[in-house]
């Protein structure tokens, strides 16, 4: 088990690098890059399992598409989830993509605070970073770019309303493929 001062520092330790940095061989953090950060720089033999608690403590880990939304927002999402959303599984199929939910939450109890901006795939699969919040941040485009991985695979993103579209990452490859998840702005507008 960690203590706090070592998880603040595992922390500040993840805020704007990635696991290559490491020479661990992942594009983006997973349970499995950070158990083994945790092992070298800790000398702690945590399992992938102890380190899930860690992601789900910080707000990582699949979450229900209603609750990525607003009070506001619930049934625009829900409505989109049965009207879109197959669609999008339909296609990243036909590609060999994989599907993932983008969102961002911010920890608490960080000097400075920290976002963390999340993957999840539909197959419960975490991927993160670690920034330092900035006023109204754009969606990373190295997020996005890492996601789809040095094989260059498919993927389809759903991206929650952490970002309007006007903060999307342009001119993404086309193995990128961004859904807007219905947000108030968004939400407002289709109703």
């Amino acid at each position: 088990m960690l203590s706090r001062e070592q998880e603040l520092e595992l922390i500040d330790t993840l805020r704007g690098v990635h696991p290559d940095e490491f020479g661990l061989d992942e594009e983006l953090w997973t349970r499995q890059s950070l158990t083994t950060l945790i092992q070298r720089r800790f000398e702690l033999p945590l399992d992938t399992g102890a380190v899930g608690a860690y992601l789900r403590a910080w707000g990582l880990g699949p979450r229900e598409p209603r609750e990525r939304a607003c009070g506001l927002c619930v049934s625009a999402v829900e409505r989109w989830v049965r009207s879109e959303y197959p669609g999008i599984t339909r296609a990243a199929q036909e590609h060999l993509a994989e599907v993932y939910w983008i969102g961002r939450v911010r920890l608490r109890g960080t000097m400075p605070a920290a976002d963390v901006i999340s993957a999840v795939s539909s197959r419960g699969r975490v991927r993160f970073m670690i920034t330092t919040p900035t006023v109204d941040p754009p969606l990373p485009r190295d997020f996005v770019l890492r996601l789809s991985g040095e094989e260059q695979r498919t993927v389809h993103l759903i991206v929650d309303g952490s970002w309007p579209r006007n903060e999307w990452p342009r001119r993404l490859p086309r193995r990128i493929v961004l859904h807007p998840l219905p947000s108030c702005g968004r939400a407002i507008a289709a109703a």
